[in-house]
């Protein structure tokens, strides 16, 4: 981790939180987030955020969650403006029929993720 010797201890407590996570994605962050974002938006983030490390669900199966089943396209939408990856896990959202698609930063890098977190599980 990078020095904290100028930062306060809190941000120093906060950076090791998240190098934590991404070190480890199945780690919990527990810092304050200030999503900005449509009501909608907000559900949808704090939907990917229940679903743990190592685990995919469908756009259906999100929107279902939220109890708007008929979301499908408003919760892809709603990954697309995602802009916290790290902590909100849009990796996690795949196709009905398992496919990778439609990742901010690309499917192979969503591919990685998730094959990284599927590692984590089996150790």
């Amino acid at each position: 981790m990078p020095s904290c010797v100028k930062a306060t201890p809190d941000f120093c407590q906060q950076m090791a939180e998240i190098f934590a996570h991404l070190d480890d994605s199945r780690r919990p962050v527990s810092l304050p987030l200030d999503l900005q974002g449509t009501a909608f938006q907000l559900q949808v983030w704090q939907a990917l955020r229940q679903i743990p490390a190592g685990e995919t669900r469908s756009y259906r199966q999100v929107a279902e969650h939220i109890g708007q089943p008929r979301a499908v396209r408003a919760v892809a939408g709603a990954c697309a403006a995602n802009s916290l990856a790290v902590i909100v896990p849009c990796h996690r959202v795949v196709r009905e029929d398992g496919a990778l698609s439609g990742y901010r930063w690309g499917t192979a890098r969503k591919a990685q993720l998730l094959a990284r977190e599927a590692q984590h599980e089996e150790e």
